[in-house]
Order: C-alpha cells, then structure tokens, then sequence
C-alpha cells in the first residue's frame, strides 16, 4: 500500500510542481534554454553519424575497388572467370555510392 501512496503523492508533486514551475520566468527560461541545446547536439550528433558510417562505406569501397583491381588481373590472365571480378566490382560501386550519399546528406542537413 505504501508504494502505491507514493507514486500517487509522487504524480501529485510533479503535477503542482510543473503548473507553478511554467509560472516561473526563471523556470521557463531554463526549459526553454534546455530544449534548444538538447536540439542543436541532436542535429550535430545526427550530422556526425552520417559523416562516420559515410567515411566506414568508403573504406569499404576502397577495400572492394583493390579486390576489384585484383581480381581484373586475375581474370585477364585467364586464371578466373568473370564473375568474381563482376562481384568486386559492384561491391565496390555500392558501397561507394552509400558513402558519398551519406556525406551527401549530412551536408544538406547541416544547411
């Protein structure tokens, strides 16, 4: 029974302490400052994803555009068919375009 006498005072509490907080110059202005740099690290961490995993895809196509490379000589010495060098290739050309499109993105969200 206590615990449930509690959480009901609790919700009481935060209730009347909410309506006389938002009276409160000083209260609204703390929320408010709050709210605007909760929103501002938001976006920048936001844009900061988009330029890692852009860089971590372009690493990726660097690693299938060697492969790609490797396998090209491969197949032009006639030890390989053209598959593998197909599937390097378009390894490399999708992961390159997920890269550039994240940073594509992070520099139109920073506008």
């Amino acid at each position: 029974m206590t615990s449930r006498n509690l959480g009901t005072q609790g919700r009481a509490f935060f209730r009347v302490a909410g309506r006389k907080g938002g009276e409160n110059r000083w209260v609204r202005a703390f929320y408010r400052a709050g709210k605007v740099t909760f929103s501002s690290i938001r976006h920048v961490m936001h844009v900061l994803w988009l330029e890692v995993t852009g860089l971590l895809f372009l690493a990726l196509a660097v690693v299938g555009g060697v492969a790609a490379v490797r396998q090209y000589h491969r197949y032009a010495a006639g030890t390989i068919g053209p598959g593998r060098f197909l599937l390097a290739t378009s390894f490399a050309l999708v992961f390159a375009y997920f890269g550039i499109s994240s940073f594509w993105r992070s520099r139109r969200r920073v506008r």
